[in-house]
């Protein structure tokens, strides 16, 4: 089971249809698009129009390729709903909003280690921006 973790805090996953591969989107359609962490960032010059979600796998918490993916795809022009899967921590919430990730999947365990209000205390992450600050 999985929990879907967004500024709000926890909830349940809302989204009902299947992910696939990039490359099965582009062959078969789809609105779900599943991308490992080590996806070559021109692949995602292909992302079909008419995709949803895309969902940007975690394998570790110290795997940061995932922020580039996101970020990379909301330059890109991506403007549907981006999902971090996985190994995601409540410390890495803040950078994980700010590179372009609507939302957070993780596991019952993970949730259980480190409860809600972990998550919800970094859900102010545009205030807790060093840059932003130095510009205003």
């Amino acid at each position: 089971m999985s929990v879907i973790v967004t500024d709000a805090g926890f909830g349940p996953d809302d989204w009902t249809g299947d992910f696939a591969s990039l490359d099965e989107v582009r062959e078969d359609g789809g609105r779900a698009v599943d991308l490992p962490s080590d996806t070559d960032p021109a692949a995602l010059d292909t992302l079909p129009e008419g995709v949803e979600i895309v969902r940007v796998a975690f394998p570790s918490s110290a795997d940061g390729r995932g922020f580039s993916l996101a970020r990379l795809l909301r330059l890109r022009g991506y403007s549907g709903r981006l999902r971090a899967a996985g190994h995601v921590i409540a410390d890495q919430y803040a950078m994980a909003r700010r590179c372009g990730f609507d939302e957070v999947e993780i596991d019952d365990a993970l949730a259980a280690r480190q409860p809600e209000d972990q998550w919800r205390f970094r859900a102010e992450w545009r205030a807790h921006d060093y840059q932003s600050r130095l510009r205003g």
